[in-house]
């Protein structure tokens, strides 16, 4: 007798099932030591028959899944076609403080397949407020502790971490083999140290900078620009750190998601500021 089989989600992966199946079964056969079981979005905390196109995850807490698990729940998400593409990309990012922790971690959580990080500066209370880094990393560099953090988030990104200068003389070196350069720096010379160097040094290749996020001006007055074919700009392009109109982690954290989010419009072959 011929039993109808339905279509089931088991960790992001389609699995055919007989109709009928239940819960349990599922969990006995496939993920034994799991203890919590999620089905449809929620908590699960009883036997259920399976139905057709039903999303099962299955944890084991405070154990991490295998590697080819863990990607298929990571890019579950996104939108198909995207997660391969993403996973090609090479990102560097010159900088580690508000912007650019926040905008590693938007990488590292989309997929990114490789980030470079360099900075030079340790972690200090005053970062706190912004920045994405925790009281137990005082006194870190922040390449290494962005590393353990990204670490804990996406262990499938490959990090390559950098703790020193960039400067004018060793930008190529830096960053000349990546697609996308995120500028991601405090002070306004060496921001533009960065854009003259990496535009003229690496022709070709996408550089997306910051200006003007300061203080608690309105969400919307920080935008995309396109400045010239391979450079944008994502800020108000005004709003500089000064008395009274500091770094706050709500504008720096908006100027840094719309350098991560051109990033992956690029990444995709869209105009970051269409």
């Amino acid at each position: 007798m011929n039993i109808e089989q339905i279509q089931i989600f088991l960790n992001e992966r389609t699995l055919s099932v007989h109709q009928g199946s239940r819960l349990g079964e599922l969990q006995q056969q496939y993920c034994p030591d799991s203890d919590l079981l999620i089905v449809n979005g929620y908590p699960c905390t009883e036997d259920r028959i399976l139905a057709d196109q039903d999303h099962i995850v299955m944890i084991h807490r405070g154990v991490a899944p295998n590697p080819e698990e863990l990607e298929a729940l990571i890019m579950s998400r996104h939108t198909p076609g995207v997660h391969a593409k993403v996973k090609k990309a090479r990102v560097g990012i010159a900088g580690a403080g508000g912007l650019g922790s926040t905008i590693a971690i938007a990488l590292a959580r989309t997929g990114v397949g490789y980030i470079r990080i360099v900075d030079f500066d340790l972690v200090e209370p005053s970062n706190l407020n912004r920045q994405q880094y925790f009281i137990d990393q005082i006194g870190m560099p922040k390449v290494e502790a962005l590393r353990d953090n990204l670490q804990r988030i996406n262990p499938l990104v490959e990090l390559d971490i950098h703790y020193g200068r960039v400067s004018a003389d060793n930008l190529k070196e830096l960053f000349g083999d990546i697609d996308i350069l995120v500028e991601a720096f405090d002070r306004a010379d060496q921001k533009a140290m960065l854009a003259n160097g990496f535009l003229r040094q690496c022709p070709g290749k996408y550089l997306i900078a910051a200006s003007g996020m300061a203080g608690f001006e309105p969400s919307n007055t920080i935008k995309t620009q396109k400045i010239s074919e391979f450079f944008y700009l994502c800020g108000d392009q005004s709003t500089a750190a000064g008395p009274g109109c500091g770094l706050m982690a709500p504008r720096v954290g908006i100027a840094a998601h719309h350098q991560a989010n051109a990033v992956l419009r690029l990444i995709l072959g869209e105009d970051p500021a269409a």
